[in-house]
């Protein structure tokens, strides 16, 4: 008796999503180079003129790049989120490190343009933005705190399998920044942010020999962002 053929049965595999390498790599960098820049122009030219609405421009130009090329790199403009996104395995060590190189160079880019147009070692800068040695271990405090909840907000915002294509990302993260500015500004300066920081000492906001303080802190806050939402959801590769 001849009996029909079962069906083949395929089975298929949906591959993790990798939101910087791809055909389109080259893109991904121009447009981190480009918000990146844009952060860390607004951070020297907001605080270098003494403007008191400092945060809101930070967190506005920040949410405003998030949402201009969050679909094509992922709107990272943050070496502390990108190592985040790649303790969370959404992204290549290969890939992140071309991602620390764009956004380094366009935030130091950003600070040389600042430092043409508007000089904030020369202008009247808050004292917020220094760093004095009895407050060290605050400043290591608050930047952990704010680093981690940023690049927690991050995480689960725009990568979280839970909410694709939600509307809500851009505005999420421009407001984290936006609280820990406000929040913890006036004892860090409200870095939050590789970048900014290195941009901000090339600018004459920071002094040089702190930066460890700013730089240890951002790069455990992303490590601890990218494990917790890893442990949280186990599920979501």
């Amino acid at each position: 008796m001849i009996t029909p053929e079962e069906p083949t049965k395929v089975t298929t595999t949906k591959a993790p999503v990798d939101h910087v390498s791809g055909p389109r790599l080259s893109a991904k960098c121009a447009v981190e180079s480009i918000g990146t820049f844009f952060l860390v122009f607004t951070v020297g030219a907001a605080v270098g003129s003494g403007s008191a609405l400092a945060p809101l421009a930070i967190g506005g130009v920040l949410m405003v790049m998030v949402y201009a090329g969050g679909h094509i790199s992922g709107g990272n403009y943050n070496p502390a989120v990108t190592l985040a996104v790649l303790v969370r395995r959404r992204t290549s060590l290969r890939d992140a490190a071309l991602y620390w190189v764009v956004q380094f160079g366009a935030g130091l880019i950003a600070a040389a343009a600042v430092r043409w147009v508007i000089d904030p070692a020369r202008a009247t800068t808050p004292a917020t933005l220094t760093l004095p040695a009895h407050k060290l271990v605050a400043v290591f405090l608050v930047e952990l705190l704010f680093t981690f909840a940023l690049c927690y907000v991050v995480l689960n915002v725009a990568t979280s399998k839970h909410h694709p294509d939600n509307s809500y990302y851009g505005l999420a993260i421009g407001f984290t920044v936006v609280s820990g500015a406000f929040a913890v500004g006036a004892i860090s300066g409200g870095a939050f942010n590789p970048s900014v920081t290195v941009g901000a000492a090339a600018m004459g906001l920071f002094a040089w020999p702190t930066l460890w303080v700013y730089l240890v802190a951002q790069g455990i806050a992303a490590i601890a962002a990218g494990a917790t939402f890893r442990a949280l959801n186990p599920d979501d590769e």
